[in-house]
Formats: structure tokens, sequence, C-alpha cells
């Protein structure tokens, strides 16, 4: 079968939308035209995920406006026990005429953190589930129902405005369907990704393309800030027609595996090194390469039809998801407790002399994103060119325990210095997280004890982010209590958690400098040393 000419009837899995295009463009596409898609629509698909969970922060002070949600900085979850004392003299009555029954109650913030714990819980737990059906099922339609589900449940949410809706259990249920269907999103995409791309500049194109977490929570801020004044209901709308569209677009435009649109899979062990190579070779010979490729294999095995999934507990015993699961356990603990308290932590904090807004707070911790972008980006470019992912994970880790400790010790000497510090710590906190819950998350995926066609993508990135999930949930709640004493227990938790997230991969370490001083190549085979058998659990094999 020829991949040009026209005849693209037999690829039956085949986006709608690329057919349509083809068609009217006359001729396919080339490999790298393809890669360039499959990016640009994963980075909007998860985009629209995180701009849909942003609606509950903005709202929150609508919903139950006392002066403490005016802040719009809850301590998560939030409650009359993490009340600051600075306003424990004031009356929590008096701006209560308003808001939305049953959230302006005595007890609304409670309400309000139990919604929050719930979505989390849901997401954590569905994570698990939706890997292993990522793995089993077609990723774009997956994907697809995975957002169009999301839409639905957080529009439903908040069409509970212009029902009049009052009753705590219809919002409690619609973020617990939310949060499961939001469970599919990070599985797909990591897969999809992994799919396309092999290792060899996985670390470096991930670390980039992470950064659609930080553009969705800034969209979805601002989508559901906009719309706000119309009524709090269209700031859930608006949000959750943002990601059903994105949905259409998945489904129209997304190819989630390559032989889909007749290129051989990278991960296979015959192609592993040639997919990496075809991207820089000149077109003609990559057409031709394709073309055979494709003549010899694509009627008998379709990227969404004919592989199999492994199971979880495969899944778990691939050498490495296990302790790279743990490490982000305490990676995702670390971040989310910045995610959640940090804004608090700075209206809180004298820094220069003198006590900073709730709004200036705000937009400064906006700062410690920015240092994780860059964070994310740097650790997948060190960890392709070291190929050694566990090696960049454990010492962004180790740099991050000195970096809380100045932030803590010296950020409050002035605004400027406070600036720089959190765009530190954010570079070593989120630099490791990003890179395990992308490249790590890919590679492992793909390992070479993974045999034949079986899928293991997604299964092992729900392993993974589902258990870093789990801590993401935590840190912040232990937060809430330690902070009662003081800052400073905080960041000792912190730091303690970030010398686990280290200690986890020491194995792995080792492992990697064993494999770099040994040599360029094996003694046995001649292959190049980072080519390890599939008992070792070494990330940066090029198959």
């Amino acid at each position: 079968m020829a991949r040009m000419g026209g005849n693209f009837g037999t690829m039956r899995k085949t986006p709608p939308g690329i057919l349509c295009l083809r068609r009217i463009r006359g001729k396919d596409w080339s490999l790298k035209t393809y890669r360039y898609m499959v990016l640009l629509i994963t980075f909007i698909a998860y985009a629209c995920y995180h701009a849909s969970r942003k609606p509950s922060s903005i709202v929150k002070s609508v919903l139950y406006p006392d002066p403490y949600a005016k802040s719009g900085n809850y301590p998560w979850p939030v409650g009359n026990l993490f009340i600051n004392k600075e306003f424990a003299g004031i009356d929590l009555n008096v701006s209560r005429s308003k808001g939305w029954a049953p959230f302006n109650e005595a007890d609304g913030t409670s309400k309000l953190g139990e919604i929050d714990v719930a979505f989390l819980a849901c997401y954590s737990l569905g994570m698990y589930v939706a890997g292993h059906l990522g793995d089993t099922l077609d990723l774009r339609l997956f994907l697809t129902t995975g957002m169009i589900g999301s839409g639905i449940f957080v529009g439903l949410f908040g069409m509970g405005y212009f029902l009049d809706i009052h009753v705590f259990g219809f919002y409690l249920v619609m973020q617990m369907l939310a949060g499961l269907f939001q469970a599919t999103g990070w599985p797909s995409v990591v897969a999809v990704i992994g799919n396309w791309f092999g290792k060899r500049k996985r670390g470096l194109i991930m670390g980039v393309w992470n950064a659609h977490t930080s553009v969705g929570n800034i969209s979805g801020s601002l989508i559901a800030a906009g719309v706000l004044d119309y009524g709090w209901g269209w700031s859930f709308i608006a949000p959750g027609l943002l990601i059903v569209m994105g949905g259409i677009l998945v489904y129209l435009f997304l190819a989630a595996y390559p032989e889909d649109v007749g290129f051989p899979c990278p991960n296979t062990e015959r192609n592993s090194l040639a997919s990496d190579t075809v991207a820089i070779d000149v077109e003609s010979q990559t057409r031709k390469e394709n073309d055979l490729e494709v003549e010899k294999n694509v009627d008998s095995r379709h990227g969404s039809e004919c592989r199999k999934s492994v199971g979880f507990i495969e899944a778990c015993l691939i050498p490495g998801v296990i302790p790279f699961a743990l490490c982000l356990f305490f990676s995702k603990l670390v971040a989310y407790t910045f995610l959640y308290w940090l804004p608090f932590y700075l209206s809180q904090t004298e820094i220069g002399g003198e006590y900073m807004s709730v709004k200036s707070a705000g937009n400064l911790s906006t700062l410690f994103d920015v240092g994780g972008i860059v964070g994310g980006i740097l650790a997948g470019y060190i960890s392709d060119k070291l190929r050694a992912r566990a090696t960049t994970a454990a010492s962004f880790m180790y740099a991050a325990i000195p970096s809380m400790l100045l932030y803590r010790t010296y950020g409050s000497v002035s605004r400027t210095v406070n600036m720089i510090l959190m765009m530190v710590v954010g570079l070593f906190v989120n630099g490791p997280y990003a890179l395990i819950t992308t490249a790590v998350s890919a590679d492992l995926g793909t390992h070479s004890s993974v045999r034949g066609d079986s899928r293991a993508l997604a299964t092992v990135t729900a392993i993974i982010d589902g258990t870093g999930s789990v801590g993401a949930a935590l840190g912040p709640l232990l937060t809430g209590f330690l902070s009662t004493g003081g800052w400073d227990a905080v960041f000792v938790m912190l730091m303690a958690c970030a010398l686990i997230a280290g200690l986890l991969l020491s194995r792995l370490v080792i492992t990697e400098i064993a494999e770099r001083t040994s040599g360029p190549t094996s003694p046995s085979s001649g292959r190049p040393s980072f080519e390890a058998p599939a008992s070792q659990p070494l990330l940066s094999d090029q198959r």
C-alpha cells in the first residue's frame, strides 16, 4: 500500500480531519509535520484540562464571601481550623448576606474543602483505571471521551447557578465525576507523545511541551474571572465549553499512533534509532523507508487496533516504575504545597520590612511557576545529554533542599531577593516533577521489558502520576496542621520530603553512573553501554 496517491481508505483509524485535509491537499505530510501536529494538539488538549480545573478556585470567594475568602487564598483544605488568627476578631457573618447556599453557611469553607478533596480523590483513583483503559482502547477516542465528559460535568456544576440548585450533594457528585473524567487526560497525552517520539530528545521536547500546565492555569483563570460578572455559573460553563471544543479538535486531528497514518512506531526494537534519525534525513529517503515499512506492516497491525495492553501488576514490575512513582509522591507533595500555600505564605510574611497585599502576593507567587517552566526544560535537556533520567531527577531534588532553606532564611530580606529565590526554588522543585511525569513515564512505558506489541505507556503514566497525586493531596493537608506551629515546621517537612524523593532513586542513580563510567561500549556485545538489557533499571536505553 502506498502512502502517496490518495489511497488512504485502508487506514481505518486515520482521524477524519486528517483524511479531509489530505484530500484537499492531494498528498500526505512528512513525519516531522505529523510530530509538530501531535505536539500542538496534545499541548492544547492538556491546557484545556488545566483550564477546566481553575473555576473552583476563582469562584470560592463568591460562593462563600467572608473576609478570608475575598483573598482568594484558601489554605487547603479550607475550614475553621485553618483560619489565621488575624481574622479571629472579624465577624464572619458580616458578608454572608450574599453568596450561594449551601456554601455561604457556617460550614461553607468545610464544604468547599470537601469538594476539593473529592475531586482530587477521584482524580487519583481514576488515574489507575484510566491508564489501563488508555492502553486498551483507541487513545484518540479515549481522550476525546474524557475531554467531552469533563466539559459536561464542569458545565453542569455551573448550571447549578441557573437552575437555582442549593443541594450540596449535587455539587459534590459533579466534582467527583469531573475528577474521574479528568483522570483520562495525563496518561493519554503522555502515551501519545511517547508513541511518536524516540528517546534521543524526548526529555527536552517534553520539558518544553510541559508548559501546557501553566498556559492552562493562566487561561482558565482569565476565562473564569472574565465572565464572573455575568454570574458564577458562567465561570464553569465557559471553561467546560472550551474543553469540549478541545475534545472535538482531538477527535478530528489527533493521530494517536504513527501506524494510523502510515509511519512505523518509533518504540519498537527495530525502529527506535531510525525514528530519531528519520526526522533529520532527506525527505526522499524518509519516504522510501516508510513506504517499505508500511507496505509490510500496516495491513496487519494498526496502532489503534491490534496491540494488547499490559496488566497493572506487569506494569508495576517494569524496572524503575515503583521507585519513580514513590519519588513523585514526595516530589509532587512539595510542589503542590507551594501551589496551594505560597500566596498565603507571602501575604503573612514580612518582606523587606512590610507586608504585601493579598493581590500582590498572588501575582508574585506566579514566579514560582515561571521557575518551574525553566526547571522542566532544563531537567529534560540535561537528562537527554547525560542519558540519565534518575540522576538528573535526584540531583534536582537534592538541590531543592538548600534552595528552600535559603528561601525561608533570606526571602524576607527584600522583594527582589524573594523573587529570585522563589524562581530558584520553583526550578529545582518542578524540574524533576515535570521530568518524571513526562519523559520518565514515556521511557518506562516503552521499556525493553515490555515485549512485542504490548502497550504500557498510559498504564505506567497512570501508576506514576496517580501515586504522585496522592502526595499532592497529602502535602497541603499536612501543611494546614503544621503551619499552626509556625512556618519553620512546614519547611522542615518539605526539605525532608525532597531528601526522601532523591534517596528513593539511589539504586537507579548508582546503575546509571556505573553504566556511564564503564565505557562507551559493552564488552560483550559491542553495543553502546546504555543499551541495557530488560533487567536493568536504566531509562535511557536506545533500543
